[in-house]
């Protein structure tokens, strides 16, 4: 097979060569085959891999398998890229694959899997972001060589990036499809991105509700934190007291409105027999 070639951005063609394959005359049995331990894909939809497994019963594994030998067993194949296809066959009942075998390093490995899940769109935010991480961390790669490898802005990679610092609890909603790639871009840098997250949740924000949202909740904590701080322990001191929410709103010359909120009528009834009972 011709020597592997760097495929900055250019897909897997250029990544194996354009050496055309027998894939008749390379068929492996699929309990040869071994997952790719720099798979940066962790979760696998289920309704696509039983799409594909239906397409397999049909019309067999069109596109063979990228395969290397396993380092950790020599009986074995270690799959590049095509773990999906592995996944299904086994579903359909298929119990050989085609394979192009490689003689790939644990870099080209990786870097094989990224560019198969990346243009395929297979990967969740996170998982494409932590597959950047570990070319950089692990490989010595920098972000201006990512962005040159897989064919995206540096910007993009930098963004990505980001995403690993989030709270793990906004983490999971991402993985969890709760939140999208849009929603989890605008939480990065938060303080408080996990009560945003939980609130976007809950209320099913939009990308763009999710940032009028956000706008409002940073003004209310900015007019907030201007409050005079003896104001805003008496607010806290009442608020621990009745439990309800309370405003104190003071002006210079110590004038201005204590402001009750309620979210319902047992709340209501509350204020009043608090009233009631000492005035």
């Amino acid at each position: 097979m011709d020597k592997i070639k760097k495929g900055l951005g250019r897909g897997l063609s250029s990544l194996i060569g354009e050496t055309k394959i027998d894939t008749d005359s390379n068929q492996v049995s699929i309990t040869d085959l071994v997952p790719n331990k720099y798979q940066p894909r962790k979760i696998f939809d289920e309704n696509n891999l039983e799409d594909l497994t239906n397409s397999i019963k049909e019309r067999g594994i069109i596109q063979p398998l990228i395969v290397r030998k396993s380092s950790d067993d020599k009986s074995k194949f270690e799959i590049i890229a095509g773990e999906r296809r592995w996944l299904a066959a086994q579903r359909a009942g298929i119990h050989k694959v085609p394979v192009v075998v490689t003689e790939a390093d644990d870099l080209k490995s990786l870097e094989f899997a990224i560019v198969e899940n990346v243009q395929r769109h297979d990967l969740n935010p996170l998982e494409e972001a932590k597959g950047y991480k570990r070319l950089i961390a692990e490989f010595s790669y920098d972000q201006e060589k990512v962005s040159k490898f897989i064919g995206k802005s540096r910007s993009y990679i930098t963004n990505a990036l980001r995403l690993l610092n989030l709270p793990d609890s906004v983490q999971k909603l991402i993985e969890d499809q709760k939140l999208s790639t849009g929603h989890a871009k605008i939480l990065v840098g938060l303080d408080n991105a996990a009560f945003v997250a939980s609130k976007i949740v809950e209320k099913g924000f939009s990308v763009r509700q999710s940032e009028n949202f956000i706008k409002i909740f940073k003004s209310k904590i900015k007019k907030k934190s201007l409050k005079d701080p003896n104001i805003r322990d008496l607010e806290n001191k009442i608020i621990e007291k009745i439990g309800l929410n309370v405003e104190i709103k003071n002006n210079k010359q110590n004038k201005g409105m204590l402001i009750f909120h309620y979210q319902d009528i047992n709340q209501l009834n509350k204020i009043v027999e608090i009233i009631s009972k000492y005035y």
